[in-house]
């Protein structure tokens, strides 16, 4: 394992920089991954770009990545329930001590615990990572490791719905398309919602400021707030998003048995080398998700319809037999 190049995507100092660094060493509880999707998160293009968000101030250099997939490729001692091959996706909250809130089950709001590309922690946009055994799923064979990576906030999705006690035969508004609200939007059929109304940002802002919209019978629905933009004051209605990774079994189950589908989403994919082009992407809002290929870094030199060009940052449709994305 010495001998493999291990790169990772180092935010320093307000750039972004691909780093060599030696393969991970694996401690008693650990699995060594190798990355396969890492998706561009609203939360990273704030570190990007802001070098913050909310209390998380980025004082030296940091790995970047949260939403993560990859496959096992050593597992350390006391490791059973995964073995190299597997396919998982990752929890990126992993608590560090015993305290109060693992004691009840409330680990998220440990203020010790390690949080996967959040500073101080490194997260997982390289080619080799570790992270603990007991936070990765395995994903089933018919779950790719591009769904994998989508896991995560789907998670948030559904902990949206669950706090908002969306029930068969509901209406529900949803403020915000973006990838929250419409993976919110697609857990909410999963669900069997009778009629669902989404909305984007611009009147999500004016509802969520207040302002009264007459004759639109919203006083009829559950409301869902998915929005996380820098020009709205309301992030989301304060989903706390630890609980919802409590949703990864169920998460996992719905992308296994086909009634949430992810992959429409994903519409931009990027390899390392190209990362910047995907995070400013994501900042200027163009598409709904995009994810960085920690393995591929550019598209085939073979690609129909001249679509691909050299970087793979320009491949964003499912035409291409040459990828090996699904």
């Amino acid at each position: 394992m010495s001998q493999q190049e291990n790169m990772a995507l180092v935010l320093a100092c307000g750039e972004l920089k691909l780093e060599k660094r030696p393969v991970p060493e694996l401690c008693p509880g650990d699995v060594l991954l190798k990355m396969g999707f890492v998706g561009i998160c609203s939360t990273d293009v704030h570190f990007w770009s802001e070098g913050k968000f909310g209390d998380w101030v980025v004082k030296k250099p940091l790995v970047l990545g949260h939403e993560a997939s990859g496959t096992v490729v050593k597992v350390s001692c006391g490791v059973n329930h995964l073995k190299a091959g597997d396919k998982v996706t990752i929890e990126p909250i992993v608590p560090r001590e015993n305290d109060e809130y693992v004691r009840i089950g409330r680990y998220n709001l440990s203020p010790t615990c390690f949080m996967a590309g959040f500073p101080p922690d490194d997260g997982a946009m390289c080619r080799y990572y570790v992270h603990k055994a007991n936070y990765c799923y395995k994903l089933p064979e018919c779950v790719c490791l591009e769904e994998g990576a989508l896991v995560e906030p789907l998670c948030v999705a559904l902990h949206a719905c669950q706090r908002g006690r969306v029930k068969v035969g509901q209406k529900v508004f949803i403020c915000g398309a973006g990838p929250i609200g419409l993976l919110t939007l697609l857990v909410c059929k999963a669900i069997g919602v009778t009629l669902i109304v989404v909305c984007g940002l611009l009147w999500a802002e004016v509802i969520l400021k207040g302002r009264r919209l007459t004759g639109n019978g919203c006083n009829d629905y559950v409301t869902t707030d998915c929005i996380r933009n820098s020009s709205c004051e309301a992030i989301a209605c304060n989903i706390n998003i630890g609980h919802c990774l409590l949703r990864w079994h169920t998460a996992i189950a719905l992308l296994a048995s086909k009634k949430v589908d992810v992959k429409p989403l994903i519409t931009h994919r990027f390899g390392l080398e190209q990362a910047q082009e995907g995070f400013e992407c994501v900042k200027k809002g163009a598409g709904i998700k995009a994810v960085i290929n920690c393995e591929q870094q550019q598209c085939p030199s073979l690609c129909p319809q001249n679509q691909c060009g050299q970087q793979q940052s320009q491949c964003q449709t499912r035409q291409c037999p040459q990828h090996s994305f699904f």
